[in-house]
C-alpha cells in the first residue's frame, strides 16, 4: 500500500494543472477526467476534487458536452450561441448543416448539440423537415 501523501494528492495534481496551465498558454482545454485518472494513478473523485480547486482559483470551468476549458484561452461560447451565430452568417432561408457537422465545428457531443437546436426550434429559428433537414426560418433574437 502506497505512504499517505503529507499533502494532498488532490492538491498536487492541482498544482501539476496549474503549471500546465501557466506554461502553455496555447492550452485551451485540459484533459478529460479519465486520462487525468490515469496520469496520476488517482481516482475520479481526488481528480475531481483538484478540478474544483482550479475551477474555484477561476482557472478552468467546466462546459457541458466539452469538459474543462482553461478561462480566458480562447474558450469557444456555449453551443447555443455558437449555433445562433452560425443562424446569423447564413441567414433566413438558407439550409442548416447537420448534426455531424455540427458537433465537429463545435467540439460538443452530440447531445449538447441536439439540445441546442431544440433551443433553437423551440424558439421558431429553425423549421425541421423529415428527410430533408432543417432550414432556417428566422433570426434569433440578441438574447437567446
Amino acid at each position: 500500500m502506497p505512504e499517505r501523501s503529507p499533502r494532498g494528492t488532490y492538491l498536487r495534481i492541482a498544482d501539476a494543472l496549474r503549471t500546465k496551465i501557466k506554461e502553455g498558454p496555447e492550452l485551451t482545454a485540459l484533459p478529460s477526467e479519465a486520462a487525468l485518472m490515469q496520469e496520476h494513478s488517482a481516482a475520479r473523485s481526488t481528480v475531481r476534487r483538484a478540478l474544483d480547486v482550479l475551477a474555484a482559483e477561476k482557472l478552468i470551468r467546466s462546459q457541458p458536452g466539452i469538459g474543462w476549458a482553461v478561462v480566458g484561452a480562447g474558450s469557444k461560447p456555449p453551443v447555443a450561441e455558437q449555433l445562433a451565430s452560425m443562424v446569423r452568417e447564413l441567414g433566413v432561408g438558407a439550409a442548416f448543416p447537420p448534426e455531424k457537422e455540427l458537433v465537429e465545428v463545435t467540439g460538443a457531443s452530440r447531445g449538447t448539440v441536439r439540445s441546442a437546436l431544440a433551443q433553437l426550434e423551440g424558439a421558431g429559428v429553425l423549421e425541421v423537415r423529415h428527410g430533408k433537414g432543417r432550414r432556417i426560418r428566422s433570426l434569433p433574437s440578441n438574447h437567446s
